[in-house]
């Protein structure tokens, strides 16, 4: 029979051991570790892995820029999120990513293997604790601004994490290799597309929608 190769991604060394532990049967390999957002994503691009276990709050760039990032480039693995956040923005940020699963870390010895067969058979898994809620933010509709942060491009999802990570616009400039003007179109845009007016106003945005922790 063949193993199902799994790709784990979190920041936390006593994370990935548990998760080691759990994953830890014969139909099962964990073929590769990241750390961070971008190394889950040269290392999802390298191993092509059938199933990514990851975080949403790691360093650099976060697992839902990430995910969103492994899906525009064409790879096919199916995403579990394993989380300490039980808050709904959080949840739906992950599926509009392209999640199929979302576990959170405190029921992962209960739940991460039912989550993984569920996936795999083409079905969605929300933890229990959070399963009911999400249901009824379903019934009731998308927030505000769920369709304006969809419609964010790419360069500006991540101006918008360094911006909420408190970064000024020459280190956001210097870390994407772009100018500060650029940054600053950027930064307006966002506002403009968000309808928010401070950089204040796009760090309470982006931790309630899991952009940044």
């Amino acid at each position: 029979m063949k193993r199902l190769r799994i790709l784990l991604a979190d920041d936390h060394a006593v994370v990935i051991e548990g998760l080691r532990r759990i994953l830890d049967r014969p139909e099962f390999e964990v073929v590769g570790v990241a750390s961070d957002g971008w190394a889950l994503l040269k290392t999802a691009a390298r191993l092509q892995p059938d199933v990514i276990i990851t975080d949403i709050a790691m360093p650099s760039l976060n697992g839902i820029e990430a995910v969103r990032k492994i899906h525009e480039q064409n790879q096919k693995p199916k995403i579990i999120f394993l989380t300490m956040h039980p808050e709904l923005a959080y949840a739906t940020a992950a599926f509009a990513a392209g999640a199929s699963g979302y576990v959170l870390k405190s029921a992962a010895g209960e739940e991460l293997i039912s989550a993984i067969s569920d996936v795999l058979d083409g079905r969605t898994y929300i933890s229990k604790q959070i399963a009911p809620s999400m249901e009824h933010a379903r019934e009731v509709g998308p927030g505000k601004h769920r369709g304006a942060i969809d419609g964010l491009t790419h360069r500006q999802r991540e101006v918008l994490q360094l911006l909420a990570k408190g970064l000024q616009a020459k280190e956001i400039a210097a870390t994407l290799n772009v100018s500060s003007k650029t940054v600053e179109f950027h930064k307006y845009r966002i506002m403009d597309a968000l309808e928010l007016r401070t950089v204040a106003d796009l760090t309470r945005y982006a931790v309630k929608h899991g952009i940044v922790e």
